[in-house]
């Protein structure tokens, strides 16, 4: 006589369940009304006995399907599943069990998100904001004592990946740079030049350039192109590495990742940032100078002579003195949300794109800080 896939054994004080056949679901799901009546005499057999033991000395086979849900019957008739005894499994039968036992907990269904109102929605926002801008200081300061221990010790400097990054940073850089300055010299000079006609002051175009430039729009152009290239680029590529458990690997080895990855692409920008602006600086004079010859009758000896009144060696120096301080926070931005990427690629893209949005925000704000600062000192 074939046994049925489960039946009770009562003793005194005790129910013993047993198992039998195979315990897969698509063969439970046929017997329909024979479970039904089973679980109600589990509940009968639970409610009347102090303690209950599963036997699968029957058992043929079982998957983790119908485990969950003897287990979650279990649970249900008000057993606790953690102190439940197995007695006459196979070993590969009980491990099943087991695996899913231990992740049962993950099986509940999670409560659906409350929706937030407008309040709360701000709220989150300004918390979000606050962690963002605390976990930035505090990689900003990390970073900081690693560029003290590399002046202190020069040995520890990666100089391989330093000039690495002075390359795909500061070489690579120099076309775009280059167009773009050189197109917003056209502009200036074309846009100060439709002014200065109406009062024939064409001269002075070159003062509202050379100071403009210098001062202003190159440092504040080239550390946005900057923020948008190698700072993007910086989160990416630590990203990735992330992802692919190289910085795992570093550390494994006994290396410190920010040593190896981070000051190096600090420095490169720092170093190159500067020079990026003389490039900048260089070419909107040369853009303004060429549409000044060509629309304002100002031919280049007399825009370099005026350019030799018009512009202090502080104005630029002004604007070459803030692209270190641009360069700095671009990096650790990128950096630090290259290493704060989570173990999925769609983590890579959102904060890749983040960091460009908040370089570009970082440069402006400091560029404001900047003009206040001066103009507090008069220069």
């Amino acid at each position: 006589m074939a046994h049925p896939p489960c039946w009770i054994e009562r003793h005194a004080g005790s129910a013993a369940l047993h198992l039998s056949g195979s315990w897969r679901l698509p063969q439970l799901r046929m017997l329909g009304t024979a479970l039904a009546d089973l679980r109600q005499a589990l509940d009968e057999a639970v409610a009347a006995a102090d303690a209950l033991l599963i036997d699968g000395s029957d058992l043929l086979d079982i998957d983790t399907a119908a485990a969950l849900l003897l287990l979650e019957w279990l649970q249900q008739a008000g057993v606790t599943v953690d102190e439940l005894t197995l007695q006459g499994f196979d070993e590969r039968h009980g491990r099943i069990i087991e695996v899913v036992r231990k992740r049962l907990d993950d099986t509940r269904p999670t409560r659906a998100p409350r929706l937030l109102n407008t309040l709360a929605h701000f709220g989150k926002a300004f918390v979000d904001l606050g962690h963002l801008l605390v976990g930035h200081v505090d990689f900003l300061g990390r970073t900081l004592v690693e560029l003290g221990r590399v002046l202190l010790h020069p040995r520890n400097l990666r100089v391989h990946e330093l000039f690495a990054q002075l390359g795909q940073v500061g070489v690579n850089a120099v076309p775009v740079v280059a167009l773009v300055t050189f197109l917003i010299g056209v502009v200036m000079a074309y846009m100060l030049g439709i002014q200065a006609e109406k009062y024939g002051a064409n001269i002075f175009v070159v003062d509202g350039v050379a100071l403009g430039m210098t001062r202003e729009f190159a440092p504040l152009l080239v550390a946005t192109i900057m923020a948008g290239r190698s700072g993007a680029a910086f989160t990416a590529q630590l990203g990735t590495m992330k992802l692919t458990e190289e910085i795992d690997a570093i550390r494994t080895l006994g290396l410190d990742p920010a040593q190896v990855l981070v000051v190096p692409r600090v420095l490169a920008l720092m170093i190159t940032l500067p020079l990026l602006v003389f490039v900048g600086d260089l070419a909107g004079i040369v853009g303004a100078m060429g549409m000044a010859a060509a629309t304002l009758d100002i031919p280049p000896h007399a825009f370099v002579e005026r350019l030799h009144v018009a512009l202090a060696p502080r104005h630029y120096a002004i604007g070459l003195g803030k692209a270190p301080v641009f360069a700095l926070f671009i990096a650790v931005i990128g950096c630090r949300m290259g290493m704060s990427v989570s173990r999925d690629t769609r983590s890579i893209g959102i904060n890749t794109t983040s960091t460009v949005v908040q370089g570009i925000v970082a440069v402006i704000l400091l560029d404001a800080v900047f003009a206040v600062i001066f103009q507090e000192l008069g220069l």
